[in-house]
């Protein structure tokens, strides 16, 4: 006896996908590390200059890792609440932060006690930055109030209360000393000058502000709240260039790359996204929660997320180097000799050939067809996992029934809600097949399916058609048909197929 031969399933090429420069340059990246933070990770900062060490502020520490370490090399823990906005200066040599009691610490990196502390604040000091001349500290609070400091003498400069709620987002501008921006939950993005002691500029973002970001030319603002990531023009005067909105969820935080100054934005969706100068998403970093924080290193070899459940997920650049370390800790194959080991081998003619049969492993359907369910096998084929997600399968046991000449057999007996679902599928199919020369035989099925609701048929061989009927079912078809005919008429309840060509000249007028 043959064996069965499986169904012979004909995949269609996959679509190629565009891969840009872009795209390669950032899966260039090694799977993430992740470090457990003893909080949410709420601020993540990078060293301006090598090594380019960076300050992870969550909870009641901040701690300082190397880019290659997975232990903190220095931790600062003198807070007595939650830390919040650790940032280092342009030289990397002094940390401030703020806290959830107000105070705002400034540390010295290779030391572990405040040098300074700045008192003012009534409420939580969620954003601290140093301006670009290192002399001064720069401070948002929920007290509605953004205060200028003096590093040396640790003395309050000066105070602009504008906005009308918690203040969550600062950046100070490298080019001037005078001017940072400012975010905040009353919808707004203001830009300050300290010569005028008050907002030169003001954007209405819509949401309440989360981050804030400038461009290295300064000419750029990015401005991140709710679901939107906007992009201002400060030289038109804050006109809003572009709006994003391809997050499901707010936005938290946006940096920018040093190579070709690729946007980042990240989000409590879990999702980072990478944006190239015309604002395309070029490529995506999914995390394990929602994110909070988010930084590049300058040189571009770290990617750090922050999220929510305190984990700290770092990515790491590939190298040639890692590379080559790899291909040298392979396991080295077995000796030559054993490749070789019976080549020359001959058989006497004395010797037994014991022959193993080998075991079919066969689909639901080919299992059917093998038994010749053929209505069952089209059902199986014609599930819904199967023919959204491989249509490829419902085709090739079309083609099959259609081979073996059961085709109609298998669409026989069907339900409207049935023939339905049939036909809807050959309408999806038909312009991906109709290069396969697959029309005439998707026509020969549709011909069936018609015939097949023409015909009047019982309820129970509509569900059980692959059996034969019995002498009682036979007797209950026959009295169903003679019922269709008296409450129809002998002439209407003929089908299409049995009527005479003139009759069916007749019926169609």
């Amino acid at each position: 006896m043959a064996s069965f031969k499986p169904t012979k399933v004909q995949f269609l090429p996959k679509l190629g996908e565009t891969v840009t420069e872009d795209t390669l340059y950032w899966k260039n990246y090694k799977s993430p590390v992740q470090i457990k933070e003893f909080g949410a990770v709420t601020k993540i900062d990078f060293s301006p200059l090598p090594p380019h060490n960076y300050a992870v502020t969550a909870s009641t520490r901040i701690h300082v890792y190397g880019l290659h370490s997975q232990e903190p090399i220095r931790s600062f823990t003198r807070f007595r609440d939650t830390a919040y906005g650790g940032s280092f200066r342009g030289d990397g040599k002094l940390l401030v932060a703020g806290s959830e009691e107000g105070l705002i610490r400034l540390f010295d990196i290779s030391g572990r006690v405040a040098l300074r502390q700045f008192t003012g604040h009534s409420k939580a000091v969620h954003m601290t930055s140093f301006l670009s001349d290192g002399f001064r500290v720069v401070s948002g609070s929920d007290d509605l109030t953004c205060r200028v400091w003096d590093v040396p003498s640790a003395v309050e400069l000066s105070s602009i209360t504008e906005h009308t709620d918690y203040i969550r987002a600062l950046a100070p501008s490298k080019l001037n000393p005078d001017l940072f921006v400012t975010g905040s939950y009353d919808h707004t993005v203001k830009v300050f000058d300290m010569r005028s002691g008050s907002s030169v500029m003001t954007m209405q973002h819509g949401h309440p502000v989360e981050c804030v970001l400038l461009y290295p030319s300064e000419v750029l603002l990015v401005s991140t709240g709710g679901r939107y990531v906007k992009i201002w023009d400060l030289l038109k005067g804050g006109q809003e260039l572009v709006s994003l909105k391809n997050h499901h969820k707010t936005v938290t935080c946006a940096c920018l790359s040093s190579v070709g100054n690729k946007l980042l934005t990240g989000s409590l969706d879990r999702h980072v996204k990478v944006y190239n100068s015309s604002y395309k998403i070029v490529h995506n970093f999914d995390c394990d929660a929602s994110i909070l924080s988010m930084a590049v290193a300058p040189d571009d070899e770290v990617v750090a997320v922050g999220m929510t459940n305190g984990v700290l997920s770092v990515r790491h650049r590939k190298h040639k180097k890692d590379k080559e370390t790899l291909t040298s800790r392979r396991r080295r194959g077995p000796s030559y000799r054993v490749f070789v080991k019976g080549k020359n081998f001959v058989p006497r003619q004395d010797d037994f050939l014991v022959s193993k049969p080998v075991k079919q492993y066969l689909r639901k359907y080919d299992k059917q067809l093998k038994s010749f369910a053929v209505s069952k096998a089209l059902d199986t084929a014609l599930q819904t996992w199967t023919r959204t997600s491989k249509p490829e399968v419902t085709v090739a046991v079309i083609i099959e029934l259609n081979r073996r000449g059961t085709l109609k057999n298998a669409l026989a007996g069907r339900n409207e809600e049935s023939l339905t679902k049939i036909l809807n599928f050959l309408l999806n199919v038909k312009k991906v097949y109709e290069k396969m020369d697959l029309l005439p035989l998707f026509l020969v099925v549709a011909l069936c399916v018609l015939q097949s609701s023409s015909k009047p048929m019982l309820k129970k061989d509509r569900v059980h058609h692959d059996t034969p009927l019995s002498n009682n079912e036979h007797n209950d078809e026959e009295n169903f048909n003679y019922d269709h005919e008296v409450f129809l008429g002998q002439e209407e309840a003929k089908t299409f197929d049995q009527l005479t060509p003139e009759e069916s000249k007749e019926r169609l007028g």
